[in-house]
């Protein structure tokens, strides 16, 4: 019993559905093949895994100049310069395109430690959701970072969101 628990700790808790993020939706509309639903919900974390996600999000990380984009919340991926949705979409993409299942690609926002708004990608695995911020290079399970996190996309359908408890 005490190993199950251990595990769920692992795994963000999903709630109620919930609305998704309007700019979120706009960008399954303009890009319908990253929205796509998917079968495997998860993947192996694997050492070959581990290392193809931390390169992307290292890669990500340098190779778009953050910017905020206050009064214009427009969701890209695949740009030069963004804020914290267009490195999370940006992840998301590239991952797929090395072969990992979109639905194992989730994207959540959350607050950070400091109160403001946040998004990021979370690869769910045999071993717990992971978290891909732009902030740093560190890849943590998701309890370990500073963020509260308030809702992701749905692993069944990514144009479909759920509270996280």
């Amino acid at each position: 019993m005490r190993q199950e628990k251990a595990a769920a700790y692992l795994k963000m808790q999903e709630g109620n559905n919930t609305r998704a993020p309007f700019a979120f939706i706009r960008y399954c509309v303009t890009s319908p093949d990253a929205c796509r639903i998917g079968q495997q919900r998860t993947v192996d974390w694997t050492p070959g895994i581990k290392a193809l996600v931390g390169h992307v999000n290292r890669s990500v990380n340098r190779g778009i100049r953050p910017v905020s984009d206050r009064g214009r919340d427009v969701w890209q991926a695949n740009v030069a310069v963004g804020d914290c949705e267009e490195f999370a979409l940006t992840k998301r993409e590239r991952l797929m395109k090395e072969g990992m299942p979109a639905s194992a690609l989730r994207i959540a926002v959350a607050t950070t430690g400091s109160g403001e708004g946040h998004a990021v990608l979370v690869v769910s695995t045999a071993d717990g959701d992971f978290v891909l911020d732009n902030r740093n290079d560190q890849i943590l399970i998701w309890h370990q970072t500073d963020l509260t996190f308030q809702k992701i996309a749905s692993a069944e359908d990514p144009r479909l969101w759920h509270r996280l408890a």
